[in-house]
């Protein structure tokens, strides 16, 4: 099964696509994460690419799509993926079908732009792994410390209330109409995401016809 999660930036993406991962057992593909591990190692990618995230603005389709590309053509996603921050434009979208990767479910994790700036304030990234907590939604076990990898948790620089304002103006104005596309196509599922991370994951597994 190929799905793709969107919603808005702190919709719940990441966290229900690792709920995703151990239900379905079939990787997430986040490219956020890739991209920030490139910006880590200081990569001609990540070089490129830390401009535009600093900004709040969308990395160019030519690096993301060839960044997926690669990626589910790899072993791990023979029977299926999940695909978290992508696509986020019309042209991504399009371009997914064009290379043939076929999209089973796209489900749409639904939050007022007011609950997203509270929920961004609270975020925390590990540095290292990328793993994402909330300190009330969803905490780590130790204050500031990774559960998986025990390295520290960061606020992000795109998590600053003035980054997520812009990040929430470029999501409405470029990655909503991909309802419309996905919607036309019959993939579409719609899930409220101001609810309980539970209850997120089992409407989520309900309307892609999956066991709860």
């Amino acid at each position: 099964m190929n799905l793709i999660l969107l919603g808005a930036p702190g919709a719940g993406k990441g966290t229900q696509a690792e709920l995703l991962v151990k239900k379905l057992s079939i990787p997430a593909i986040s490219t956020g994460n890739m991209l920030r591990e490139a910006i880590a190692n200081g990569t001609e990618l990540g070089k490129k690419a830390k401009q535009f995230m600093d900004e709040g603005a969308l990395v160019p389709d030519e690096l993301i799509l060839g960044i997926i590309g690669d990626r589910v053509a790899q072993s791990d996603c023979a029977k299926g993926f999940i695909l978290d921050g992508v696509p986020r434009t019309l042209a991504q979208a399009e371009a997914l079908e064009a290379k043939g990767i076929r999209i089973d479910h796209v489900v749409s994790i639904e939050v007022d732009d007011s609950v997203i700036e509270g929920r961004m304030t609270g975020r925390r990234v590990c540095g290292k792994c990328g793993a994402s907590y909330h300190v009330v939604a969803n905490p780590p076990k130790v204050d500031g410390v990774c559960d998986s990898c025990g390295s520290e948790l960061v606020i992000r620089k795109d998590d600053k209330p003035e980054t997520v304002r812009k990040r929430l103006e470029v999501y409405h104005a470029t990655t909503e109409v991909l309802k419309d596309f996905y919607g036309k196509l019959g993939r579409l599922c719609v899930v409220n995401g101001d609810q309980s991370i539970e209850g997120a994951n089992e409407d989520i597994l309900k309307a892609i016809g999956a066991k709860v």
